[in-house]
């Protein structure tokens, strides 16, 4: 028997303090350093249950021969009487009576007592989660994951599943997974090109980029939804804030404008980053010592700012006016870069800011065309130290007008039948918006590099584990 019923996690000690001196505690985990003297013996074991370890004395060594055989790495089973801590850094301590390894770790064991680059950790993504940075970070990922349920179930949205293999490409820019059964070295063609009508599907399929039209649909008939899952982008960029599969959230609101769309994203984002600081509190605390100084004071002054609304046109405006020196040039057409939402955010209005109504060039199609031809109902939520965090808009409910727009789009109308059918029937204006959980979580943590915030990341050319 492991007495997993019995047990006592670690964090019921060290964080809610509800055990009392004297209670005998069953411990369950692994072994994060072992010191044994003649006289006394020293194990700090951590369940994963929190950022402490509770430390284990045994008074008799010789009485525990198994103690040989124990290094830092191995799971053990621990009982004994909670006391007072003798030692500094901890309030509470076990005096062992009976110690049992459960599973030996040998001198390979690559987490030994010393600091890790994350660099090293990547390559050991199996083992990470034991170290104190990405046992926090996976705590904390999963606080939050719930944090985004508790959210949109109290405000009566329902949760969707859309799927993840799609024959329709999203966002329109081709960056697609494709997915098939098809012998590639023994390819069925027609006139010279793939024959798909062979395939699994029966037509090109691909893995989603994004559950937003599906989530369209389901919006048309039951009001307020959102979906959560994975979403897949086969672009070939290697940089600090991309991967290639990653999570989203991306609610959708029938009978809603952009107006509403813009209010829930500001009340969404300041939710996630309170609850953080609340709920988060110890996980907090160590990526504010060790990895972000300013990490609560960054989601602090979100959540106390009531953000500013500020069109493309006018954001352009500003920008143009500046005096500074962008690495990318600013003009009305272009897309605003990072650097641009920074100065926006930082130096110009020193408060988060959503900005909207872009040029139709440069959004997507499905993106509800404005009254000036010009613009499309399009929002970016920016915010200090990143810019974007979250992109939505209106969307194309008019059906002649998204017919258009998909053909501008240079898109094949055969695959968006389905979706310009919630046109034909029965239409109302709708809108949402997406919000990428992995970066939000960089945003929270202040995390660099997005690698360090997934458990086992995909990006180009590195899909172990």
């Amino acid at each position: 028997m492991m007495d997993y019923f019995t047990r006592t996690k670690v964090r019921s000690i060290i964080l809610d303090e509800k055990v009392k001196l004297g209670e005998k505690p069953i411990i369950l985990g692994w072994v994060r350093t072992i010191r044994v003297s003649k006289n006394v013996a020293f194990v700090e074991v951590n369940d994963g249950s929190c950022m402490g370890n509770i430390q284990g004395v045994i008074e008799d060594p010789e009485a525990h021969p198994v103690l040989e055989r124990i290094a830092t790495g191995a799971s053990v089973r621990m009982v004994g009487e909670l006391v007072e801590s003798q030692g500094k850094g901890q309030k509470f301590e076990i005096a062992v009576e009976t110690l049992d390894l459960i599973g030996e770790a040998d001198d390979t064991y690559p987490l030994q007592k010393k600091r890790h680059s994350f660099e090293f950790l990547r390559d050991i993504a199996h083992l990470r989660a034991r170290t104190n940075t990405f046992g926090a970070m996976n705590r904390i990922r999963s606080k939050i994951a719930y944090a985004i349920h508790k959210f949109y179930q109290e405000r009566g949205f329902y949760y969707i599943h859309t799927p993840i293999i799609s024959a329709s490409d999203c966002e329109g820019a081709g960056d697609l997974f494709r997915v098939t059964t098809l012998d590639m070295d023994k390819l069925p063609r027609v006139d010279g090109s793939i024959d798909f009508s062979e395939d699994f599907f029966s037509s090109e399929a691909f893995l989603t980029v994004s559950g937003q039209l599906e989530g369209e649909l389901i919006a048309t008939a039951l009001g307020d939804i959102y979906t959560f899952g994975p979403t897949f982008r086969a672009e070939n960029s290697n940089t600090a804030r991309h991967a290639s599969e990653f999570w989203m959230i991306e609610p959708e609101m029938a009978f809603c404008e952009l107006e509403e769309d813009m209010e829930l994203a500001e009340i969404f984002l300041k939710f996630l980053f309170e609850y953080a600081l609340n709920e988060c509190e110890d996980e907090m605390n160590f990526f504010g010592k060790w990895i972000d100084k300013t990490a609560r004071e960054t989601l602090e002054s979100v959540v106390n700012s009531e953000f500013v609304r500020c069109t493309y046109t006018e954001a352009v405006d500003i920008l143009e006016k500046s005096g500074e020196k962008f690495e990318f040039p600013v003009g009305w057409g272009k897309d605003l870069q990072s650097e641009h939402e920074r100065y926006l955010t930082e130096k110009h209005f020193k408060k988060p800011a959503i900005v909207y109504d872009y040029p139709r060039e440069i959004k997507a199609f499905y993106m509800r065309v404005g009254d000036d031809e010009k613009t499309v109902r399009a929002m970016d939520v920016l915010v200090p130290k990143i810019g974007e965090i979250i992109g939505g808009s209106e969307r194309e409910y008019r059906f002649d007008v998204l017919k258009d727009r998909i053909v501008e789009s240079g898109l094949e109308l055969e695959n968006y039948d389905w979706y310009l059918d919630i046109r034909k029937f029965g239409t109302v204006p709708h809108a949402g918006f997406g919000l990428g959980f992995d970066r939000t979580l960089m945003y929270i943590t202040g995390m660099t590099n997005i690698r360090d915030v997934i458990p086992f990341p995909r990006v180009p050319r590195w899909a172990r584990f």
